[in-house]
């Protein structure tokens, strides 16, 4: 008897849902029905100045569109739309004051943006003053971030992928694989961490591209959702210091600014940090950066799917099986690592022969807008889940965090080798 194909999971699961709304943003953005996301200027000493009547009503307008829009989500996977709607009052209103906060000059200047503060408010809300029940519903931090991602991958383009062509796949992709792989062992066989998955996790955001490789990354191997936020958590604070220090060393060394440039992008976890620390060097190695850490994004998927496979492997092997079920597979496989890639062919394949670089630029220009809201949203929702209780367990043995800072300088001294050997003109000329 044949069996029946389920295709419930299409309109069910979370993961299609935020490939579905993240589709939809794109679509209205493309057809101008979205305009730019509010943004909120730099400030000094007073907040008023920037927050005009403009964008006061460009703020209330993104969380009515949010909410609408993730509502339907949130109700085709089983969520009550109500307490949702009601939930992400809070929720959103916390997202923008971390927006706000994130906007002040001096704050910005140090790389505490709004996505730290988001994850601080939620953690100061959740740990200090308590979870409020009615804003349990509207933690939806794998909604969000999901879809962010997705948006994300608008942004990784072909044709600036290609535009250092094999120099940026030689630090991107030859040094990653490796730095991710030992870091496995150190982490399951010199330290000895029970938990794999979060050994996996931490190295994946180490390794390859901070919070969104760690979601992959955790996704694909089912870490707990302390474990997640523990590792995010780490790549975040570790990275502030590296964007602020790393130009500092880079002018102490006497790098050349391509070179600068191609080891910030192969090291510093966040596209946004890398680009900041990449712009204190100077304009090509904010340039080199950004391309390097956009090549390596394209990694996520790959190591999303790697992983999966490894784990489902271990999974039929302790169950008695010897070979890895597909379908298992398939039931892993992180689908918002689908829409990810779908974004960056149609963007890549698809808009820029049609609307041309240009066109596409100012395209991207709307839809990373939304991904930087979404994705404060997804760490005020990751701050409100956090249980300190619950990490500080994890943190009691001191492992996770040598393991991060022993692989991340590993990954720094791998990784200036490379750049240097590819972008300083030893081996080739030298492509800027």
């Amino acid at each position: 008897m044949q069996r029946r194909v389920d295709f419930s999971p299409f309109w069910r699961a979370e993961d299609w849902w935020s490939v579905w709304l993240a589709a939809v943003i794109i679509f209205f953005a493309l057809t101008g029905v979205m305009g730019q996301a509010p943004r909120v200027g730099r400030w000094t000493h007073s907040v008023g100045a920037v927050m005009t009547t403009e964008t006061v009503i460009g703020i209330l307008g993104l969380g009515l569109g949010f909410a609408a829009l993730t509502a339907v989500g949130v109700g085709f996977t089983g969520g009550h739309v109500r307490s949702y709607l009601r939930g992400f009052i809070g929720v959103f209103g916390l997202s923008v004051i971390a927006y706000i906060l994130g906007s002040q000059a001096t704050m910005a200047h140090y790389g505490i943006n709004n996505v730290i503060w988001a994850l601080g408010l939620g953690l100061l809300v959740a740990n200090i003053l308590g979870q409020p029940e009615w804003i349990k519903p509207a933690m939806q931090s794998g909604l969000f971030i999901k879809m962010g991602l997705v948006l994300l991958g608008a942004e990784i383009l072909f044709h600036r992928v290609l535009s250092l062509g094999a120099y940026g796949l030689g630090v991107a992709w030859l040094v990653t694989p490796p730095v991710l792989y030992l870091m496995y062992l150190f982490g399951t066989r010199v330290l000895k961490i029970s938990s794999t998955p979060l050994v996996a996790t931490v190295a994946a955001a180490t390794s390859v591209c901070g919070v969104s490789a760690a979601i992959a990354a955790g996704t694909a191997t089912r870490a707990t959702r302390e474990e997640i936020s523990y590792a995010i958590s780490m790549s975040l604070v570790f990275t502030v210091i590296m964007m602020v220090i790393m130009p500092v060393i880079c002018g102490w060394m006497g790098l050349s600014e391509a070179v600068s440039g191609a080891w910030i992008g192969g090291t510093v976890d966040s596209t946004g940090a890398v680009v900041a620390a990449g712009a204190l060097v100077g304009p090509v190695a904010m340039e080199v950066a950004a391309v390097i850490k956009m090549i390596q994004n394209v990694l996520i998927g790959i190591v999303a799917f790697v992983l999966a496979m490894i784990w489902v492997s271990r999974d039929g092997v302790s169950s008695g099986s010897t070979r890895p079920r597909m379908m298992e597979l398939w039931d892993r496989f992180p689908k918002f690592i689908l829409g990810f890639v779908g974004a960056s062919m149609l963007f890549s394949l698809v808009f820029t022969p049609v609307m041309g670089v240009e066109g596409v630029d100012q395209l991207v220009g709307v839809t990373s807008g939304f991904r930087g809201w979404l994705f404060c949203l997804a760490f005020t929702s990751i701050g409100l889940e956090s249980n300190l209780g619950q990490m500080k367990k994890l943190m009691r043995s001191g492992s996770p965090v040598l393991l991060y800072v022993v692989g991340q300088s590993l990954n720094l001294v791998v990784t200036l080798i490379a750049a240097w050997l590819i972008f300083s003109g030893v081996l080739f000329a030298p492509p800027i």
